[in-house]
């Protein structure tokens, strides 16, 4: 079954930059359209970004033009590089496939923006 491991969380500054890593196993990653999800306390958990097998993304409002979300078929990983951070970006940040995510999830890494 589909299991998903991500990490590169942590504390940074607003304005800062991280970048976040899922490794996917129990998949043929290479056929499947990925996402990034995020979970901030006491809110739902909404996609931020998205890529398909192709290469094409697609993100949320909030983020655009501040994250970037990419893909390494070859290690079965999915990437989210944030840039200009803000407070309001802190949340569990998880992968999974766009729009009809899978049932099992990873256990996320936290992202932390804080002065």
């Amino acid at each position: 079954q589909v299991q998903f491991v991500e990490s590169g969380g942590g504390l940074v500054q607003p304005g800062g930059s991280l970048r976040v890593s899922c490794a996917a196993s129990g998949i043929i990653f290479s056929i499947y359209h990925m996402g990034w999800y995020r979970q901030a306390p006491g809110k739902q958990r909404e996609q931020v970004a998205s890529i398909t097998t192709r290469g094409i993304t697609n993100y949320t409002d909030s983020v655009k033009g501040r994250f970037t979300i990419s893909r390494d078929n070859t290690k079965d990983t999915v990437y989210l590089q944030m840039n200009s951070l803000k407070p309001e970006d802190t949340a569990v940040y998880y992968c999974n496939r766009p729009f009809r995510p899978f049932d099992n999830w990873g256990q996320g890494t936290q992202v932390t923006v804080s002065s």
